[in-house]
C-alpha cells in the first residue's frame, strides 16, 4: 500500500500533447499580471491598512512578495526541468509520489475553483453597481442566489459562460484578450498614480507602524505588519497560474521562468506604489471603507473617480477570472491523463487545440457555485490553499535535487537550499496567522480528497495500471 501511495512519475515530455504551442513570454508574463492585480489593488490595500498595518502596509506588501517570490524562484526552476500543464500537482508526482501529488491537485481545484467563483461574485457585484449609476437596475431575483432570497446572480454566472467561450475558442484568442484588458486596467492604475502623487502629503505616513510588527488585540484579533502580509498574500494569488501553461508556451524552459518572476516583480512594485500613494493623500484610518480608493480620491476633489474605480475592477476582475478558469482547466487536464479523474477530460479538440470537454464541464461546476451558492467566508480558504502549494513547490526543489541531482535544469535556483527554505519559512509564518476557521475549512477539504483518492483515483491511475 505504502509503495503505491508513494510510487513517483517519471518526467515526460508532452510535445504531442494536442494543446498548441503558442504563448510567448510576454503572454506569459501578461497572463501572471492579469491574474495576480485585480480587486486587491482597489480595495485590500485600503483595508489592510486601516485594521492591519497603518501606513506600513507597504511592508506588509514587501514581506508578501518576498515570500512569494521565494515560491516563483522555486517555481521557475521545476516549471523549467519537470513542465507539464499540472503546477504544482505535476511537480508533486514527481518529487513526492502519486498520493501527495493527489492532495497537491485537490488543493489547487480548491484554489482555482471556489477563487474563480468567489471573483465571478466580486464582479458581479461592481457591474451590477455601475450599471446602477447609469440608472440601469437588475431585477433582485436575478442578482441572489437562492439562499440569500434571490433565483440566481445572472451576471456572476454569465461571465463565466462569456469566458468559458473564449478559453474554448483558443488560447492565444484568450491571451490577446487578456492582454488588451490587463492594459485597461493598467492605466486606470496609472491615472490613480498620477492623480494621488500631486495630492502627495507625508503627514499622513506618521505614524508609520501604530500596529507595530505583530501583536494581539482584546478580543484575540492580530494585528500589524506581519499579520498584515498574511491578508495582503491575498493580492499575490494566482501568479503561479504561468506555470500551468508549459505545455501552450513556444519556448516553455526559457519562457516560464520569465513570465512568472517578470509578473511577480511588476505587480509587487504596483502594490507598494499605490498602497504608499493611498495612505499619503488620506489618513489611514479612513480607509475601512468598501472602496477605499475611490473614497481617497474623492477626498482630494475628484468626484467622478467611483467610475474609474469601477472601470479598473470590472476590467481587471474579468482577466483575473479568465486566468483562473484557464489554470482550473489546465490542471483538471494534466490530473486526468494521469488517469486520477475521468480520461474524457484530457482529451483534445483537433481543430481548436483545446482541452473542450474540460472547459465545458468547469464552466458548469463553477458558474453553478457563483449563480446559485453564496460563498461567504469560504473564499479565505483560497489563501491557505495557495500558500500549502507553494511551500510544497519549495520542498519539491529541495527533493529533486537529492533525488535527481542530474536533472537538465534550464533554470537554476542560486545558493539552493537557501532559497527554497526560505520560501518554506515565509509561507509558514504567513500560514500560521490565517484564523481556525480557515483551517477547519481547509482540513475539511483534504479529508474529502483522500476518501475521493481511496474510492476512485488510486485504483484508475495509469501507474498503477501499467
Amino acid at each position: 500500500m505504502l509503495k503505491q501511495l508513494l510510487r513517483t512519475k517519471p518526467i515526460v515530455e508532452h510535445s504531442n500533447s494536442g494543446l498548441k504551442k503558442c504563448l510567448s513570454a510576454f503572454d506569459l508574463a501578461l497572463l501572471g499580471i492579469g491574474c495576480a492585480i485585480g480587486t486587491g489593488i482597489f480595495v485590500l490595500t485600503g483595508i489592510a491598512a486601516a485594521t492591519q498595518s497603518g501606513p506600513a502596509v507597504v511592508l506588509s506588501f514587501v514581506f508578501a512578495g518576498i515570500a512569494s517570490a521565494f515560491a516563483a524562484l522555486s517555481y521557475a526552476e521545476l516549471a523549467s526541468s519537470i513542465g507539464g500543464s499540472g503546477s504544482a500537482y505535476g511537480y508533486s508526482y514527481v518529487a513526492f509520489g502519486e498520493f501527495i501529488a493527489w492532495l497537491m491537485g485537490w488543493i489547487l481545484l480548491l484554489e482555482y475553483g471556489v477563487g474563480a467563483a468567489a471573483v465571478a461574485n466580486g464582479w458581479a457585484g461592481y457591474f451590477i453597481n455601475t450599471l446602477a449609476n447609469f440608472n440601469i437596475f437588475l431585477p433582485a431575483a436575478l442578482t441572489k442566489a437562492p439562499m440569500l432570497g434571490g433565483i440566481i446572480n445572472l451576471p456572476a454566472f454569465a461571465i463565466i459562460w462569456l469566458l468559458i467561450v473564449l478559453l474554448i475558442i483558443g488560447v492565444k484568442e484568450s491571451a490577446r484578450f487578456n492582454n488588451i484588458i490587463v492594459i485597461i486596467k493598467l492605466s486606470t492604475i496609472a491615472i490613480f498614480i498620477a492623480l494621488a502623487a500631486a495630492h502627495l502629503n507625508s503627514a499622513n505616513w506618521h505614524p508609520f507602524m501604530p500596529f507595530g510588527w505583530f501583536s494581539t488585540l482584546e478580543n484575540g484579533k492580530t494585528v500589524g505588519v506581519l499579520a498584515g502580509a498574511s491578508l495582503v498574500f491575498f493580492a499575490y494569488f494566482g501568479f503561479d497560474a504561468v506555470s500551468t501553461a508549459a505545455e501552450e508556451a513556444k519556448n516553455p524552459q526559457r519562457d516560464l521562468p520569465i513570465g512568472l518572476l517578470a509578473s511577480l516583480i511588476f505587480c509587487t512594485v504596483i502594490y507598494i506604489i499605490v498602497s504608499a500613494l493611498l495612505t499619503g493623500i488620506v489618513p489611514y484610518t479612513m480607509l475601512n471603507v468598501p472602496s477605499p480608493v475611490a473614497f481617497a480620491l474623492s477626498e482630494i476633489g475628484y468626484t467622478w473617480s467611483s467610475t474609474l474605480v469601477s472601470t479598473g475592477v470590472i476590467a481587471g476582475l474579468i482577466t483575473v477570472l479568465l486566468v483562473l478558469l484557464y489554470g482550473l482547466t489546465r490542471i483538471l487536464f494534466a490530473m486526468s491523463r494521469d488517469g486520477l479523474i475521468s480520461p474524457i477530460f484530457s482529451e483534445v479538440n483537433p481543430d481548436r487545440q483545446t482541452p473542450t470537454k474540460v472547459i465545458l464541464m468547469c464552466g458548469m461546476v463553477v458558474s453553478s457555485i457563483a449563480g446559485f451558492i453564496p460563498l461567504g467566508e469560504l473564499a479565505e480558504t483560497v489563501n491557505i490553499g495557495t500558500l500549502a502549494s507553494f511551500i510544497m513547490v519549495c520542498v519539491g526543489v529541495i527533493v529533486l535535487r537529492i533525488r535527481q541531482p542530474d536533472l537538465k535544469r534550464p533554470f537554476k535556483n542560486p545558493w539552493n537550499p537557501l532559497i527554497p527554505v526560505l520560501g518554506i519559512l515565509s509561507c509558514g509564518a504567513l500560514i500560521s496567522f490565517l484564523p481556525n476557521t480557515t483551517w477547519i475549512r481547509f482540513l475539511v477539504w483534504i479529508i474529502i480528497g483522500i476518501v475521493v483518492y481511496f474510492a476512485y483515483s488510486m485504483r484508475k491511475s495509469k501507474l498503477h495500471q501499467s
